[in-house]
């Protein structure tokens, strides 16, 4: 065995396997957990669903992405990476077509379900599976066209869905099937044909910072509850707590999606200029001031640009937290699609929880959309507490390496 060969760096860009991981994150995650914000609507109207059921039956899927984050790996080495992603995306694709047909709150709860676990195994072993083929100082861009794809679902849960509902909500569900459909046939023939040696790799003897990525996860985590107060209430702030009514809500959904779209590539490529530690701090001190912004004034016009700069964020972190992994465990591709792994969990973990406690503070705080906003900057602060206290315990050595 010679560590030489087996950690040889790839000398191009596969793009064809670029863009299957993009097909991949759109279908699993940038649709099947976006899309269906903007029906939330119709299936109550429609009569399919009670109020209280749509909100649980919505609730599914981010079980189900806890779930299949879990899963993800011991799927990956039981079956294969590349037939696991495979699958997945054919089954989120039934799972849109089952949907259409709301035979029972037990069935449509199952599918929404599948849908989530589906996401949430994409979500850790697409990286691990694509990455190793990238060259080292283009995997910041590279992250960032693959993970384009919840971006790109943002901004289609915005447009696409609301043009298929002119067909009818049970259509616009067999719409979101063919449209996974054509997007697996799409990528199928893309993936790597072989795995990087990852094995050889793991062994090359790579110090494994343990306090670093206890710290990482616990940062990773807080961005995860960052970002669900204008994930999930921005279109209600503007709507409901502006006096702007639903149609100018929507509008500002479709201007988060724009900013979902541009975030993933920026700040892939910002991870690869300035490493992930100082592109991280950078991005979460931007958002903290921007949340800032968002809280001192009202005017609709600040709103809007806080808008698109906020819907950079959720897509836009996730090449910078895996180039982050990358950072951290140089060349060790095994411990690397471990950590994603737990990082992916610990951020599905964080998601659901921080979404259940807006809510309930959103209640209790008799409707206040501030004191939510407020509390993401504490969580963005949190994050920036964490490099402090990082560098207090790890000394200058640990400092210079992290900012390499």
């Amino acid at each position: 065995m010679t560590p030489h060969n087996s950690a040889r760096q790839p000398e191009h860009i596969p793009w064809a396997a670029i863009l299957a991981g993009f097909c991949a994150s759109l279908i699993g995650i940038g649709l099947a957990r976006f899309a269906y914000t903007p029906l939330i609507p119709p299936l109550i109207a429609a009569g399919w669903f009670s109020a209280d059921k749509v909100i649980y039956l919505g609730a599914a899927n981010l079980a189900g992405y806890l779930i299949g984050a879990l899963l993800a790996r011991p799927l990956g080495r039981r079956l294969g990476n590349v037939p696991v992603l495979k699958t997945m995306m054919l089954l989120t694709a039934i799972a849109f077509f089952a949907c259409g047909f709301p035979l029972s709150v037990g069935w449509f709860f199952g599918w929404r379900l599948l849908s989530g676990i589906t996401g949430g195994v994409i979500m850790v072993l697409v990286a691990a599976t694509l990455l190793p083929h990238i060259p080292a100082s283009r995997r910041g861009l590279a992250s960032g066209a693959i993970f384009l794809g919840l971006g790109i679902g943002i901004a289609g849960s915005g447009t696409l869905v609301p043009l298929l509902l002119g067909w009818g909500l049970q259509a616009t569900w067999l719409g979101l099937g063919a449209i996974g459909l054509v997007l697996t046939a799409l990528s199928w023939r893309g993936w790597p044909r072989h795995h990087h040696a990852q094995a050889a790799v793991a062994s090359s003897g790579a110090e494994h910072p343990g306090f670093a990525l206890k710290v990482f996860y616990v940062q990773y985590g807080l961005m995860a509850a960052a970002l669900v107060p204008a994930m999930v209430f921005m279109v209600d702030y503007v709507a409901r707590g502006l006096g702007r009514g639903a149609h100018v809500g929507a509008l500002f959904w479709v201007l988060y999606g724009l900013g979902a779209i541009v975030g993933p590539v920026l700040y892939g490529q910002l991870g690869d200029k300035l490493g992930a530690s100082k592109a991280l701090r950078l991005v979460v001190v931007a958002q903290a001031l921007v949340l800032a912004a968002l809280l001192a004034s009202n005017s609709l016009v600040s709103t809007a640009v806080a808008t698109v700069m906020i819907g950079t964020f959720p897509p836009g972190i996730v090449p910078l937290a895996l180039h982050k992994v990358h950072q951290l465990l140089p060349g060790d591709h095994q411990a690397q699609a471990a950590t994603w792994s737990r990082a992916t969990v610990v951020f599905a973990s964080f998601q659901a929880l921080a979404g259940y406690g807006y809510s309930y503070l959103f209640t209790r705080s008799g409707g206040s959309y501030h004191l939510l906003f407020a509390l993401a900057v504490v969580a963005l602060a949190l994050i920036l507490l964490g490099d402090g206290l990082l560098v207090l315990k790890t000394g200058r050595k640990t400092t210079t390496a992290e900012q390499a």
